[in-house]
């Protein structure tokens, strides 16, 4: 029953992603053009894939990777494709990424997956009109906590993988987390969440593989050149609580780093109707303020 209770919310969470306001309809939709199933690089023996949603661009655009959640254990690229499409309307190239899931790989398989995307994006960013010096990353829930690991670890935390484009770099220069996990160091979560979540996800308890937890927190790497951050997170959130994005934020702005944390009031883990419209917006706004000036 229990695994069932995470199961729900892990969906709900998936479906906030997906309940995108409509278009307005005196407003004409930009051409976006989508390709899709396009090999990025090898998560092991496999092939990893990505979508690609495509302004009609003659000059280079920011891209953004967005990362979908699933407690790292499931959902797929496809959950984002209408944040991705959103995007391409607004000028940014998005690619929406797959990345090896649990119980199968463990950490690190999932990082050096969102890595080696960013890597393979900037090897092809001529053919795919990107400005290769401007990368943001959004993702939600797990995807949420890898975009953060994203955007904290450098190559010096050695979470690179060797799934291709070694010669490129894998750093992003914008990050919005929508109620991400940032701390695995402090135990703060049940039994419960550790046992169906992150002993699959890590290998082990936290008592067993304390090393391991640390490596996979974002808040591990904090540095004063991190790129700017933006979170959401719900104050009622019982799944991630809002003290992840509040410490990150607070860690990030001890050492100058550009952080801020849009609380949304009442809600848990994800929202939808104009309370998404709105966090969206804010989040186009920080990309284009971060990446397009």
């Amino acid at each position: 029953m229990k695994r069932f209770v995470f199961s729900l919310a892990l969906l709900s969470a998936l479906s906030f992603l997906v309940r995108l306001p409509a278009q307005d309809a005196k407003q004409p939709t930009p051409k976006v053009r989508i390709e899709k199933d396009i090999v990025y690089g090898k998560g092991g023996e496999q092939d990893m894939m990505l979508d690609l949603a495509l302004p009609d661009s003659k000059e280079p655009r920011p891209c953004i990777v967005c990362v979908h959640g699933g407690g790292w254990r499931g959902g797929k690229r496809q959950d984002m494709s209408p944040i991705a499409k959103l995007l391409a309307e607004k000028g940014f190239v998005a690619a929406t990424v797959s990345y090896r899931l649990t119980p199968k790989d463990q950490f690190p398989a999932q990082i050096h997956d969102c890595k080696t995307a960013v890597r393979w994006l900037r090897a092809h960013a001529d053919k795919y009109q990107i400005n290769k010096d401007r990368f943001g990353a959004i993702g939600a829930s797990a995807g949420g906590h890898l975009v953060c690991l994203m955007g904290t670890a450098d190559a010096s935390a050695k979470l690179e993988g060797n799934g291709g484009n070694p010669d490129q770099s894998s750093q992003v220069q914008a990050v919005v987390s929508y109620f991400g996990p940032t701390d695995f160091i402090t135990k703060t979560w049940t039994k419960e969440v550790e046992d169906f979540f992150l002993v699959p996800f890590l290998g082990g308890s936290f008592e067993e593989k304390k090393e391991r937890y640390r490596q996979c927190s974002p808040i591990a790497y904090v540095k004063k050149d991190n790129p700017p951050f933006l979170f959401f997170h719900g104050d009622k959130d019982t799944l991630v609580g809002i003290e992840n994005s509040e410490k990150l934020m607070t860690k990030l702005k001890a050492v100058g780093v550009f952080a801020e944390l849009v609380t949304m009031p009442g809600e848990g883990h994800g929202w939808g109707g104009e309370k998404l419209t709105r966090t969206l917006n804010h989040t186009a706004r920080f990309f284009e303020e971060k990446l397009k000036k």
